[in-house]
């Protein structure tokens, strides 16, 4: 994406055109990064909750609702070119949170512990889970971020490695500390980051879009 000239607005030369970068998009970017954030901190301060201390387990509902609702913000308003895989990702987030909520209105536990205690769950929990293993995997594909690259095979290591029962307790522990620190650290380099970046080539989107219109 280049950019040609710099004004109030700024025109860039993007694969099938040029585009401008409007307040709008800008405000697209700001509530997929802010879902991001809150996602993060709701996840951080329950494993937090599960790692350091044998209260607040009843906290742990509530912030897991916080999380799948502020993820779901950042799968509407996430960039992706391929709309098939975005809506894929949708579907998942919505299968899992569809889940969760009928084993959270079923269970008289906290949901977190009905999860861990019936592993066999995550085959509906667990789709949530598989939407925000997405995000990791365009974020390290689209901007080579590290943490990324380590959350996207880590998520799937832990969830598996606990149905299967095949991992320790003390590494899902250890694993489940470091997703939350990672997490954390993605949303808040997010923060930072330029904006037009995570808008992309909007010339690319308006392509795919006459295409799909074509074959119609």
């Amino acid at each position: 994406m280049t950019q040609l000239n710099a004004s109030d607005s700024v025109v860039y030369q993007g694969q099938f055109g040029e585009f401008t970068i409007t307040e709008s998009d800008r405000t697209g970017v700001i509530v997929y990064r802010s879902g991001l954030m809150v996602a993060a901190l709701s996840f951080a301060l329950g494993s937090f909750l599960v790692l350091k201390t044998n209260m607040g387990l009843s906290l742990l509902t509530p912030l897991y609702a916080c999380f799948c609702l502020a993820l779901g913000v950042s799968l509407f308003t996430i960039h992706i070119y391929l709309e098939p895989l975005h809506r894929l990702l949708q579907a998942f987030w919505a299968i899992g949170v569809l889940s969760a909520t009928v084993l959270a209105l079923q269970s008289s536990e906290p949901l977190a512990l009905y999860v861990y205690n019936h592993p066999i769950t995550l085959f509906g929990v667990g789709f949530t889970f598989a939407a925000l293993t997405g995000i990791y995997f365009k974020e390290a594909f689209c901007f080579n971020r590290l943490e990324t690259k380590v959350l996207t095979p880590l998520l799937p290591m832990l969830l598996l490695g606990h149905l299967t029962g095949v991992l320790p307790v003390s590494v899902e522990r250890g694993l489940l500390a470091v997703w939350a620190i990672l997490f954390v650290i993605f949303a808040l380099r997010k923060v930072v980051q330029e904006i037009p970046p995570d808008i992309g080539d909007k010339s690319v989107f308006v392509y795919l879009k006459q295409q799909h219109s074509a074959k119609a």
